[in-house]
Parts: C-alpha cells; structure tokens; sequence
C-alpha cells in the first residue's frame, strides 16, 4: 500500500475510472485525487514521493483507459477549479471549467469564444490539446496558463511556452494545469448565441452524438501531392480516407466506427478498452495499406492492458 500525504480534499483507493470516461472503458487507477483547491493539490504534489506516477484528467471525453488500470495517482478537479470570470476583453477559467460553459458565458459578455461551444470536455484538456473547430484554435486566443508542478510550486505559462502545434502542447512532466486566460474578440451577444446554437445544430446532424464516442479518433493528416513539394501540401479529412478504404461501420467486438461519422469510434453496449483499441489498430493498418496514409491517433489512450 502507498503512504500518500494527507488531504482535504478527496482521495480513493483502487478507483475504476470507467465512469469517469465518455466511451465508459477501462480500469482503476491505484488512487484517484480530487483536490479541494489549489493548496490542498499544491500541497499534495509537494509530499508526494517522486518515485508516484500521477496522470492528471479531466472530463474523459478524448480518452481511452485500458482495461488493466492505471499505476499511477490520477487527479481529477472539480468544484474548486470551475470558475469562470470575465474582464474587459479577456476570460480565465479554471482547468475543470466545461469548454461550453465558457463559451456561453464569454458570449454573455459579448466576447467570442464560440468556437469552444461544440468542443467536449474541460478548459484544461482544451489548453493540453490545442483543441480547435471551424477554424480557430485555443492557441489563437490563449494568453496563459497557471500550473502545479510537482514540487508544488505554481507556474505562469504564456504561449512561447506551450509551444502549440496541431493537437498537441508541451507541459512539463507531471504538470497539473489549474486554469487558463484567453483574449477574445468582441460581439454581439444575441449574434454569438445564434451562431453557437447553430453550429449544435450542425454537430447534432452530422456527428453521433448520442452515442458513447470520444470525439475525433484520430487527426486529420496532412497530405502531400504527388510532387511532394511543401508548396502542395493540402488537407485531408480522417473520415475521407478511413471512407476510401471501405470502413465506415467497422466493428470489432463492441467498438465500431459510426455509420453517421466514420471518424468517430464509439462504443455500442458492451465494448471493450481493447476492442476500441484494437479496432483503431486495425483501422489505421488497412488505411495506411490502401493509400499509404498513416493515421495519427487523435484520442489519447493510457494505462495497462489487461492480463489474464
């Protein structure tokens, strides 16, 4: 049994994590950490042996835990992390905030954060995943960060230090990002309202989003002509390809690529970690087979497989 520091907020032991996540897979975690407020995390991390693995997460909407569990402390933030407040032109949030409250509540406010609205999960996997839609990103708005690291200490980081690329950031190992500051271009509030409930109804017809999913399985790839010259770079779209190579409604076991969006994966009742796993696997094999195109994995999988 570890001997973890003593807390205020709430810590459990052997926690199974498949509730916690949007395609309600996966194992327990050695421990589960919520931390009452950034002291009690601070505090926490500050006496926490080196030699601990922790896997900070949010929500669960872009993430697959495998079926043997995580050896690691996982922190998940709550209530004290989900504010949100609104100055002249710019909004913080904590880590915890869901991206679609924030979203709306910067449109009270006049302010365009609308692109965030349809995006699932929480301000702190938004800033880690540079996640983005209809054409803006969070590094187009993103001012700073404030981490935990894991001797305690709490950390500003501006974009320079995030080093934004496609889908992806940089954080140091361990970091636990505790809220975000962005700048936004003003609007309307009426016309902000609008253009989100418009862009819901858009996700609704084109997306499977009643069904267990975790967004995007995998990243749209840059693709290259025939020339292979950067000059004729152009993009391309994961369900077109995943399309091509006859995939729409692939199954394996439990997991499936949906009919209604083929880059969504979802799990239809009774699937598996390593039925979705496994079925991305093989999905980006026969892609890559029928047009040489490697799929990047765009939903982030953890953990251990389980043994038998």
């Amino acid at each position: 049994m570890m001997n973890l520091p003593e807390v205020r907020g709430k810590l459990t032991p052997n926690r199974d994590l498949s509730d916690l996540t949007w395609m309600r897979v996966g194992g327990p975690a050695d421990f589960l950490f919520q931390p009452a407020d950034v002291e009690d995390l601070q505090a926490f991390l500050r006496q926490l042996s080196p030699e601990i693995d922790v896997f900070p997460m949010g929500v669960g909407s872009n993430l697959i835990v495998r079926d043997g569990g995580l050896r690691a402390v996982v922190i998940r933030l709550g209530r004290g992390f989900n504010g949100i407040e609104v100055e002249g032109d710019t909004v913080t949030a904590g880590a915890a905030a869901l991206d679609a409250h924030v979203a709306r509540k910067a449109a009270d406010a006049g302010l365009d954060l609308t692109f965030l609205r349809t995006i699932p999960g929480s301000i702190g996997g938004a800033v880690r995943m540079n996640a983005g839609c209809y054409g803006l990103y969070t590094a187009d708005v993103f001012q700073k960060a404030t981490i935990v690291t894991r001797d305690g200490a709490l950390h500003t980081l501006g974009p320079d230090d995030l080093s934004f690329q496609y889908r992806q950031t940089e954080f140091p190992d361990g970091a636990v990002l505790v809220s975000a500051t962005f700048k936004a271009p003003a609007g309307d509030p009426q016309a902000l309202h609008a253009r989100m409930e418009a862009q819901l109804q858009k996700r609704n017809d084109t997306q499977p989003t009643k069904d267990r999913s975790a967004g995007s399985t995998f990243r749209n790839p840059a693709g290259f002509s025939s020339t292979g010259h950067a000059d004729d770079v152009h993009d391309l779209k994961a369900w077109k390809v995943i399309d091509d190579a006859g995939l729409r409604g692939a199954r394996k076991g439990g997991a499936q690529m949906s009919e209604k969006h083929s880059n969504f994966m979802i799990n239809t009742g009774d699937a598996t970690a390593a039925d979705l796993e496994q079925l991305g696997e093989e999905v980006r094999k026969k892609v890559y087979d029928s047009s040489g195109i490697k799929l990047e994995w765009e939903i982030m999988r953890v953990g251990d497989p389980q043994t038998k």
